[in-house]
């Protein structure tokens, strides 16, 4: 049974909320500040956070900091903040996806099952769940990549970019598949997000970031990862 803890200060949401999960065989914990979701995470060890970022106590994007800082549990941020500036922030600080209210509780399932999906460990091209290149070395399993004998370090956006073309290490992965795999559905047009976060994991991984080897734009169909 998948665990979840659902954070939010309105009573009458996250009862609702708390209702609908476990009619559909959550297993539901709950958190009305961000000191109480911090205490509950630690004791309750859950799969996924839901988490608002209006907390009465703590802002949710400092809740969501506390939890990066020692967690990787998957976090949706689910918020009334719908600017694309208040989106970036919590993606960069560590959220795996963004749910904007009002919502439809198909959509949030949705997005549930693919953050708890996306921490399962895929294989790699040799099945064994590693995907080396000639640049570096990511291992799916320990959720580590390394060049030569150092780790890499990658914001959680940049990992699960990273993740989904290494699924599919070889093979081209549309813009809009990648869109979706990564920031959710709602985003397949948002292309100026993969431009950045390609640009910073060459940055970080690629001998030369200005002719990519590994991480090859094929222009207007989607990106590849070449080993």
């Amino acid at each position: 049974m998948t665990r979840v803890l659902v954070v939010d200060d309105d009573a009458a949401l996250l009862r609702a909320l708390a209702i609908n999960l476990r009619a559909r065989g959550y297993d539901v914990s709950v958190a009305a500040t961000g000191r109480e979701a911090l205490d509950t995470l630690a004791r309750a060890h859950p799969d996924v956070v839901v988490l608002d970022l209006g907390l009465p106590d703590l802002d949710g994007l400092d809740v969501l900091r506390g939890i990066r800082g020692w967690n990787e549990v998957p976090v949706v941020v689910l918020s009334a903040r719908t600017t694309s500036d208040e989106k970036v922030d919590a993606l960069d600080a560590g959220a795996d996806d963004y749910v904007t209210k009002p919502f439809e509780m198909n959509e949030l399932l949705a997005r549930l099952r693919a953050a708890v999906r996306r921490v399962s460990v895929p294989s790699g091209a040799d099945g064994s769940g590693v995907v080396t290149t000639s640049a570096f070395t990511l291992d799916l399993a320990a959720g580590v990549v390394t060049r030569g004998d150092a780790k890499v370090r990658l914001t959680p956006t940049e990992y699960h970019l990273l993740e989904v073309l290494a699924r599919n290490v070889g093979r081209l992965v549309p813009q809009q598949q990648l869109l979706r795999d990564v920031w959710g559905p709602g985003y397949e047009k948002e292309a100026h997000y993969l431009r950045v976060y390609m640009a910073q994991l060459r940055r970080k991984l690629e001998p030369d970031p200005s002719a990519p080897r590994h991480l090859v734009t094929e222009p207007g169909l989607g990106y590849r990862l070449d080993p």
